[in-house]
């Protein structure tokens, strides 16, 4: 495992702190009744620490074979492993409730973010490894110049609290950005057709970010949504990143049946 190269094509940086990993498996809280899944696992930095845990179970995604293989031969402890975390029907992993931990690839940490806390999956609490620029994102706050779509869409699904900034130093090989660590926890979901109100909403808004939401608005713009601005203490120049999450929640069910045609 020492003489082990990372993968550029696998966007693989492996932690190489036992402090981080220790402070990372401590967020997850976890207790001997916990079914774990790590996606990502790597070399094993935080496999090593999870199979100390009396867990219920845990199971891997890892996409590198000959790394995935040598953790199963390692540890007994490994349930199940599947090799693409891109490939995953979130949707069907709801027969047990999860604890899901990971050390993300920059290149997939937002798509995957997106599709996990919004799916059917049944999650208790996610703690993830990310790009620095990605988790102030994830947790920004509306009126920032961070908030965006992925903002938005995230913190109608998942309460995002921000931990701890990681250096690229405490990373083989190591990268040319900063890391940091983020919290989850689960919120209500939507309906599938509320889901698809909202991400066509966040993608017409945000992809025209700097226009008024009612010239961004303007072919969907009736009386009704002329009341809710006003009932918000929105204003019709106002820019799309002005609506919390709850808002862009709100207005994507009201514009539903013109939005899904």
């Amino acid at each position: 495992m020492e003489k082990i190269r990372a993968k550029k094509s696998l966007g693989q940086n492996f932690l190489i702190d036992n402090n981080i990993c220790g402070k990372i498996v401590d967020h997850l809280s976890l207790e001997a009744t916990d079914n774990v899944l790590e996606i990502g696992s790597g070399r094993g930095a935080l496999t090593d620490i999870l199979v100390n845990y009396p867990l219920n179970s845990l199971e891997i995604i890892e996409k590198d074979d000959y790394l995935r293989k040598d953790l199963l031969e390692k540890y007994s402890q490994i349930l199940s492993a599947e090799n693409d975390a891109l490939s995953v029907d979130w949707d069907k992993r709801a027969d047990k409730k999860y604890k899901i931990v990971a050390n993300l690839p920059y290149n997939i940490a937002s798509k995957l973010i997106w599709d996990i806390v919004s799916s059917k999956m049944n999650w208790e609490r996610c703690v993830f490894m990310v790009q620095y620029e990605v988790a102030r994102r994830l947790a920004a706050k509306e009126g920032s110049k961070t908030y965006g779509a992925l903002s938005a869409w995230v913190q109608n699904f998942a309460e995002v609290k921000y931990l701890f900034k990681v250096p690229p130093h405490l990373f083989f090989p190591a990268p040319k950005v900063d890391s940091a660590v983020v919290l989850f926890y689960p919120k209500a979901s939507l309906a599938l057709d509320e889901k698809e109100s909202l991400r066509k909403l966040l993608h017409i808004c945000f992809s025209m970010r700097r226009k008024q939401l009612q010239k961004i608005l303007r072919q969907y713009w009736t009386n009704d949504i002329e009341v809710w601005f006003k009932n918000e203490g929105l204003r019709f120049e106002d820019r799309p990143e002005i609506l919390s999450p709850e808002q862009f929640k709100k207005l994507a069910f009201l514009l539903k049946n013109k939005i899904l045609t």
